[in-house]
């Protein structure tokens, strides 16, 4: 049954898009999210210009707003284009000024691209140095894989998102996938390597894991991957991460198990040299989710001076009964 829209709310979107750049601007959102200076840069129009059409197309419901430090990214607001996709799909891209400002669009991106892989560059050792004492990345995606499963997630969120390598490789298979980052230049580096995957319809936002700005139940999985040992207060983030989770819905913590190696507070801003399984698993329990399982990585040949990998997956405790009866292995 197709869904009614009341007359008050289509006449309104409808007059926020018939307009020329609003047109534009909502063909352009469908590519996935852009700042204000992006959109000037490709439409050729003054801030203040561009911000004014903004306003009305969030006023409208059609275009959310968030805040990146001192910069406002705009994408479409899920489920509010009802009226206006259709016609957007049809139109012909390949034809001015679409064209054009398609254009412009990849040669923003590439630029976007360009300033994040050189911010990437210069930290791009000191994570090379890191990397060298646990097992391969690939290993752990692996471990991450296969801790969740083959099914449909969902809607996902990853804390602390990083250089968003987590989303890269889960977001594919979830409905909504939104990454969280306190740092700015680091959430340029995610958009920018999400970009080269083809993935544009995920939202990055700025902010605190210990105060994200997203409701009670919001994500059925809710994902921290190599952030807790940088944390002054993990147990606080692992408690607002589990308010994330809605029923039946899961949290999956990687992080290191307890090491010696101190240069990494020294050098690396480590907070924590890895955490015991009964710590991460207590904690998750005092947060109200249940059924928390475990698996180790540890490296090869078991050295000494190198780390080993936990992975803790917790689940929400409405869906503690359809569970399988094996644990993480």
């Amino acid at each position: 049954m197709t869904a009614t829209v009341p007359f008050v709310d289509a006449l309104g979107v409808l007059r926020a898009a018939a307009e020329e750049t609003r047109l534009r601007i909502l063909v352009l959102l469908g590519e996935g999210e852009l700042s204000v200076s992006d959109l000037t840069d490709i439409l050729g129009q003054s801030q203040p210009r561009i911000s004014r059409h903004l306003k009305l197309l969030v006023e409208a419901g059609l275009v959310v707003r968030h805040r990146e430090g001192a910069w406002a990214f705009f994408r479409l607001r899920e489920g509010a284009v009802g009226l206006v996709a259709p016609l957007v799909a049809a139109l012909d891209a390949g034809e001015p000024p679409l064209s054009e400002d398609r254009a412009r669009l990849q040669a923003v991106r590439a630029q976007r691209a360009e300033a994040a892989q050189s911010f990437f560059a210069r930290l791009a050792p000191q994570w090379d140095r890191v990397r060298s004492l646990h097992v391969p990345e690939a290993t752990v995606e692996a471990a991450v894989l296969e801790a969740l499963g083959s099914g449909p997630i969902g809607s996902l969120v990853d804390l602390g998102t990083g250089t968003g390598r987590m989303l890269g490789l889960l977001a594919p298979r979830a409905a909504r996938a939104t990454g969280l980052d306190a740092n700015h230049a680091m959430l340029s580096v995610a958009r920018a390597n999400l970009e080269r995957q083809g993935l544009t319809r995920i939202d990055l936002r700025q902010g605190d894991i210990h105060a994200p700005p997203f409701g009670r139940a919001s994500f059925d999985l809710v994902l921290i991957h190599q952030v807790l040992h940088y944390l002054d207060d993990p147990a606080r983030a692992l408690r607002e991460a589990a308010r994330l989770v809605a029923p039946g819905g899961r949290l999956l913590v990687v992080d290191f198990a307890p090491h010696s190696l101190e240069f990494l507070r020294a050098d690396e801003a480590h907070r924590r040299l890895g955490f015991a399984p009964e710590q991460v698993a207590g904690w998750l329990s005092e947060a109200g989710l249940t059924d928390v399982r475990l698996r180790h990585l540890a490296p090869s040949g078991g050295a000494e001076h190198q780390l080993t990998v936990t992975l803790w997956l917790a689940h929400h405790p409405e869906s503690a009964a359809g569970l399988p009866d094996r644990a993480v292995a």
